[in-house]
């Protein structure tokens, strides 16, 4: 067997390259093919109605959502072919599956690579990925983050994933340490360096917001400091973090830089996988584009008054920041403007912040048109400049529509070389907030591009 190709739909009609994917198998014949995995248009929910008597395995709350994947693995098949083994968005984590060649059928891998730990939420929540097999296709290497705990590899053995189904013990074969930097710095315990800091604690937390049209759900991450690490009056601020993209994902990993802002900073964090994220099947992708700088913010605002009523015992609602690159400076700066007595500070890395000034400028002209006016509204056959009309209606998707009301302080990071976002967006963003006599400070990197961190 082979694999013929991994097809998006979408990808005719103008949509997002991050789609549910559906996979066909060519048989080694090449005449005979067959679709192993259809697009799912809205996964089931934990406890819903629709949920009610089913009986497949769900994973952060909902069931299967789709294939959501760059590309397979380079070796996949195990079990003389009768299965693939990859990894794909799930939710808000990342899961490792078996796809079986015969049926289609997908399970989550269950292999927890924490050893000694028997927490039902760690093990749902974690999120996993598929390093490679081994050389003799018997055994998978894995490995496993969580916001608060660096990267674990493991070895699970093909004959004991099957046995069990799927849900296995695995052999421990090495815990990463932190960035380097941190090891030898004076702020962090011996048990922080280690990256053994269980005090640090995070929920994966699913919710359905009224608005919108699309019965997907609005999931968060939210990670909490330790009590002693907690920083004002009983109640600590929270900062908002929406992902870029749109069509991407937070996941329940490990980032040095998140983890080090809230236990050493003090901070509540929260991501936000609004809808238009990966991983929530075909109908949350096609949610957004036509409605974005609405739909989004929305779905942001709810998660964060949520979040700030279900914790109002240790969060402050009076020290909300936000902040977020690319599409997610493009929401702080909505947020900001929208939304000015909610969240009193914001940083913003490559900020879209005017459609109508990028479309002419940037890589990604299609961007512009799609998630303004919806899928199907480019013409990938020819170049056109935009029509007065669009240009008012991407002006008015855009954060430079609100920066009359914008109070927050505003940080500005640009990457003077970047391509896809202009840095000509946060420098007219920056000017504007100067003029109106809002603190503001910019920060320039010439040689980066796009991508300055995370």
């Amino acid at each position: 067997m082979d694999w013929n190709d991994v097809k998006e739909e979408g990808e005719e009609r103008g949509g997002d390259s991050n789609d549910s994917a559906f996979t066909e198998m060519v048989e080694a014949n090449l005449k005979t093919r067959r679709t192993l995995i259809h697009e799912v248009r809205q996964p089931k929910i934990s406890g819903s109605e629709e949920d009610e008597g089913s009986t497949n395995e769900n994973v952060a709350s909902i069931s299967f959502p789709g294939l959501f994947l760059m590309q397979l693995p380079t070796s996949c098949f195990i079990e003389n072919g009768k299965y693939i083994v990859l990894t794909t968005q799930w939710g808000s984590v990342s899961k490792v599956i078996t796809v079986s060649t015969e049926d289609g059928s997908v399970s989550p891998v269950n292999a927890n690579l924490v050893s000694g730990e028997s927490d039902d939420n760690r093990k749902e929540n974690a999120s996993q990925g598929l390093v490679c097999l081994t050389d003799d296709n018997e055994g998978l290497i894995l490995s496993q983050v969580e916001p608060n705990k660096p990267a674990v590899l493991g070895y699970v053995t093909v004959k004991d994933l099957l046995e069990s189904g799927n849900s296995c013990s695995a052999q421990l074969l090495a815990s990463l340490s932190p960035i380097a930097a941190s090891s030898h710095s004076d702020v962090f315990t011996e048990e922080e360096k280690n990256g053994d800091d269980e005090n640090m604690s995070y929920e994966v937390l699913t919710m359905n917001p009224p608005h919108g049209n699309a019965n997907i759900p609005v999931q968060c991450i939210l990670l909490l400091p330790s009590e002693k690490k907690r920083i004002g009056d009983g109640k600590m601020p929270l900062i908002v973090v929406p992902h870029g993209g749109p069509h991407s994902c937070t996941s329940t990993a490990y980032v040095p830089s998140y983890r080090y802002l809230c236990q050493q900073g003090g901070y509540a964090i929260l991501h936000v996988n609004y809808r238009g994220s990966s991983g929530f099947g075909q109908d949350g992708i096609e949610a957004l584009p036509g409605s974005c700088g609405t739909l989004d913010v929305k779905d942001v605002v709810y998660a964060t008054e949520t979040i700030l009523k279900s914790h109002s015992s240790i969060l402050n609602a009076d020290r909300v920041g936000i902040c977020g690159g690319s599409h997610g400076g493009y929401l702080s700066g909505h947020c900001t403007g929208q939304y000015p007595d909610l969240f009193k500070v914001s940083a913003m890395r490559n900020p879209v912040t005017n459609i109508a000034t990028m479309v002419t400028a940037t890589d990604i002209m299609d961007w512009c048109y799609i998630e303004t006016f919806g899928i199907g509204q480019y013409d990938w056959t020819k170049f056109r400049g935009p029509t007065k009309e669009e240009l008012a209606g991407m002006w008015e998707a855009s954060p430079i529509a609100h920066v009359e009301n914008v109070r927050a302080p505003t940080l500005v990071a640009l990457g003077m070389s970047d391509k896809r976002v202009p840095p000509s967006q946060g420098l007219e963003f920056y000017h504007t907030l100067r003029s109106k006599g809002v603190k503001t400070k910019l920060l320039v990197y010439e040689k980066d591009d796009h991508a300055i961190d995370i």
